[in-house]
């Protein structure tokens, strides 16, 4: 064996050895990332947990089904898509209300079981895809990558695996999100281990594996087809849409050109008649003093309608 080959085989193993901690501890990003020399372009290897949670869905086949699966898993489809619109979404990325510390820390374990990375790497993310929306720079863009790229692409290429702590020092502080960030499998492992505890195989099928999926369509639809599909009711620089159906099954993030236009507000709906199921649910949780200070939608956004 050359040396040239040795040193080959080498840099491929640990590439392997990095790849797979990745999928453990969230750390490894930034130095499998510069060491992989890809940048948009899908990583297989550090994807094979993503494709491997698709492919365990057709264990529904020996499983089967029950009535207290599939409310199990529409239960967990539901209070999972509050945590990502409500906490990961409209707290930690955009801090459209304010809460305690434990609060917060409460917020992100429950996002963090929808198996959507950590806080700090979603919010950063979005925070940058709000800054460059529909630009060569926004990594999810349709328009300028194609609908699946935009889709579900963008989060197998290994220049997007490293959280950018710069877009997010308010969060970055502290420690407890940076804990979740870095090992971000592990709510989600402790969900998977809880169900089978409680309701064996068919639980976790259809209570972790299914719901997760179709959460993760349903959100990602909001970066692919909310910025083809829909009305623009405000005259701004991006492709964001209003779609009735998206707001409906992402409890309210459809209403995605009224955010594009002010994202600071607590409230997406903006109209009455725009069903919002995450506003509604932070202001329960404000009467109940868990949340504070929700963000209105400006008069002066309102009257331009």
């Amino acid at each position: 064996m050359t040396g040239g080959n040795r040193d080959s085989k080498t840099g491929i193993l640990s590439r392997m050895v990095n790849g797979m901690r990745l999928w453990f501890d969230a750390s490894a990003a930034q130095e499998y990332a510069a060491a992989s020399g890809k940048g948009n372009v899908v990583d297989w290897f550090r994807v094979v947990p993503f494709v491997a949670i698709h492919l365990v869905c057709f264990g529904v086949i020996w499983v089967g089904w029950s009535w207290g699966a599939v409310l199990v898993a529409a239960g967990l489809y539901a209070v999972r898509m509050f945590a990502i619109t409500g906490f990961y979404h409209r707290y930690f990325s955009h801090r459209a209300f304010s809460t305690s510390r434990a609060g917060q820390f409460a917020f992100a374990l429950l996002g963090a079981s929808a198996a959507q990375r950590g806080p700090l790497w979603w919010s950063a993310h979005h925070r940058k895809h709000h800054r460059h929306s529909d630009t060569e720079l926004d990594v999810h863009s349709p328009k300028h990558h194609g609908f699946w790229w935009a889709h579900m692409g963008w989060i197998t290429a290994p220049a997007n695996f490293p959280t950018d702590f710069e877009q997010v020092p308010d969060l970055a502080k502290y420690p407890e999100l940076r804990f979740l960030d870095r090992f971000d499998i592990l709510v989600p492992i402790v969900l998977a281990i809880s169900l089978a505890l409680v309701g064996g195989w068919q639980w976790v099928v259809w209570g972790f594996f299914i719901s997760t999926v179709v959460l993760f369509h349903c959100t990602s639809f909001i970066n692919s087809l909310a910025h083809v599909w829909g009305k623009k009711h405000y005259d701004i620089e991006d492709e964001s849409r209003n779609n009735f159906f998206l707001a409906i099954v992402t409890f309210g993030e459809g209403w995605h050109n009224n955010h594009h236009k002010f994202p600071g507000s607590a409230r997406q709906g903006f109209l009455w008649w725009q069903i919002d199921l995450t506003y509604y649910g932070l202001k329960v949780l404000q009467w109940l003093r868990i949340i504070r200070d929700l963000r209105p939608v400006p008069v002066r956004v309102l009257e331009s309608t």
